[in-house]
């Protein structure tokens, strides 16, 4: 009996406009403090310390083409209750239940700051930090100040 090989689904190619949306995620986030970028195979990873949180396309998208990847540890039963309800919002590979990446679709740049929520509280600058301008340009700014 042949054994079939498993084949990944292949990564969709990304638009210019979600390259646009991806580099201004990472650059509002690589600013925060304990958070450092860096190239994973096509995407930007975003770490924490050692532990990388997300996973911003740059040349291909993880599910679809207007998608990026993000990481929850262990999340509250509210936090569960929210990425069950949240249309835009796929776990990657395991019940739901069980995963800890999350897929995150991105249809407008209105959707940019929600993407950023999912982030847990320990990516987000602290409260002395949280009242500065943000320096992405207006139309795909993220969050002008943190509140």
């Amino acid at each position: 009996m042949k054994h079939t090989k498993w084949r990944r689904p292949p990564l969709p190619v990304i638009s210019e406009e979600m390259k646009a949306w991806s580099t201004a995620l990472a650059d509002e986030v690589g600013g925060w403090p304990q958070v450092d970028t860096r190239p994973f195979f096509g995407f930007t990873a975003l770490y924490r310390g050692d532990k990388m949180f997300a996973a911003l396309p740059r040349t291909r998208g993880v599910e679809a083409a207007s998608s990026l990847a993000f990481k929850l540890e262990t999340p509250a039963s509210s936090v569960s209750t929210r990425l069950q309800r949240d249309a835009r919002i796929r776990n990657w590979s395991k019940p739901m239940q069980e995963a800890r990446w999350f897929t995150f679709e991105i249809p407008s740049h209105s959707d940019l700051h929600d993407a950023l929520d999912w982030w847990d509280a320990p990516t987000r600058p602290p409260v002395s930090e949280r009242n500065r301008v943000s320096s992405l340009p207006l139309v795909i700014q993220i969050r002008p100040a943190y509140t």
